[in-house]
């Protein structure tokens, strides 16, 4: 058996990065965007009042009087120059003018008709947004998963197509005949395929395609046709037979097609039995174990990161956070333990708490868990209060 590190460090080595395609911003939600954005204008591309009121020119002290002489709003400049004691009615975003030294907020001026005398409650701010504050022009936003507020700087930015990774197309093969899919009816030695749909929205939340393929039948024919649906992915997952009993096909099935695997077996628990390597027209394949939990915590550990190595993250590896425990742990043993747990807020920062049930097969555990608790190979016994690492899930 090898480590958790030396397996993800093999499965990552099976991808390569994606083709780039240029999508709509519009389209960009949630797509990897390889390379920086450069903006095409200053923001505020000029300098842009930030309350409504006057832009004066000349001395503004309590008392002093400006004659009105125009207005500025939003996207309607005044065209013109102010003079002193000239001052200018101006809303929120709208250009300042020429001339103007500052812009006094409406609540400390007195208007009687075309003058304005400032108030003795007169603020100091200047309430002036210089022009480029926020970014100018050949400023850079870097390569990202790109969210929402992303979306709305590169549209300030003046950016309306990205350049973002392609998704990656990734299969689902879930395997065995003991699966029925939800909503069918079982038989009494059946059960509902349940680990695809967790798979599937995972592999959905980082950017990726998936495809849900029928499931396949403990047989080499069968589990051979179904392989043959998955052409065109760029990744081949499947879930369950990767062990070593006479109904466990997918070692012998994907060595017919080609597959030079890369590793089997991981010194970790759940999910030992781990199968990767790529068939015989290149494409990668990622083995699951069958069991719930499993082929979830084997998800996370190896399946996201190879699909963002896909499209181009730079540190695809999962990304450990750090808690203390809320209660003691025995001595771990000779693999690492991805505990099912539950991270929640203390008094003096995250605590986490390992569930006392941790059977692979609890899928009601690994729903009430918010965190994968990691214990190292030989991991001594560990007592409340000691800092351990962990994975958000």
């Amino acid at each position: 058996m090898i480590s958790v590190a030396q397996a993800l460090d093999l499965a990552l080595k099976l991808t390569a990065p994606l083709a780039l395609e240029t999508v709509p911003l519009s389209a960009a939600h949630g797509r990897f965007m390889p390379t920086s954005a450069t903006a095409r204008r200053d923001q505020p591309p000029f300098a842009a009042s930030a309350m409504d009121g006057y832009a004066t020119c000349g001395a503004a002290i309590p008392g002093a009087v400006f004659d009105v002489v125009g207005e500025a709003a939003a996207g309607h400049a005044w065209q013109g120059r102010l003079a002193p004691g000239q001052a200018l009615r101006i809303f929120t975003g709208a250009p300042v003018p020429n001339g103007a030294e500052r812009v006094v907020i409406q609540e400390d001026v007195t208007r009687t008709a075309g003058r304005i005398t400032l108030c003795e409650s007169l603020d100091q701010s200047l309430h002036i947004r210089p022009q480029g504050a926020d970014f100018k022009a050949g400023s850079t936003l870097s390569p990202r998963l790109l969210r929402a507020t992303d979306l709305a700087l590169l549209a300030a930015m003046n950016v309306a197509q990205v350049a973002v990774t392609r998704r990656p197309v990734v299969a689902l093969i879930a395997t065995g005949d003991e699966l029925v899919m939800p909503g069918e009816a079982p038989r009494p030695d059946q059960i509902i395929a349940s680990n695809s749909f967790a798979l599937k929205a995972m592999a959905e939340s980082v950017g990726a395609v998936a495809r849900l393929l029928p499931i396949a039948r403990d047989t080499e024919a069968g589990l051979s046709a179904v392989f043959a649906l998955a052409q065109g992915a760029d990744l081949i997952v499947t879930i369950g037979g990767a062990s070593v009993g006479d109904h466990d096909l997918v070692g012998k099935v994907a060595a017919d097609l080609g597959m030079q695997r890369a590793f089997y077996k991981i010194a970790m628990r759940p999910g030992k039995p781990l199968m990767a390597g790529r068939l015989g027209d290149g494409t990668p394949m990622l083995g699951l174990p069958g069991n719930p939990v499993s082929s979830v915590v084997c998800g996370h550990l190896f399946m996201l990161p190879m699909l963002r190595a896909m499209q181009g993250f730079p540190n695809p590896a999962p990304l450990l956070h750090r808690a203390r425990l809320a209660a003691p742990m025995p001595a771990n043993g000779p693999r690492a333990h991805y505990m099912r747990a539950r991270v929640e807020q203390g008094a003096d920062g995250p605590l986490i708490r390992g569930f006392d049930r941790q059977d692979s097969a609890l899928l009601t555990v690994l729903a009430d868990a918010n965190a994968l608790l990691l214990r190292p190979v030989a991991d001594p016994s560990r007592a409340v209060g000691d800092l351990v690492d962990y994975l958000p899930i």
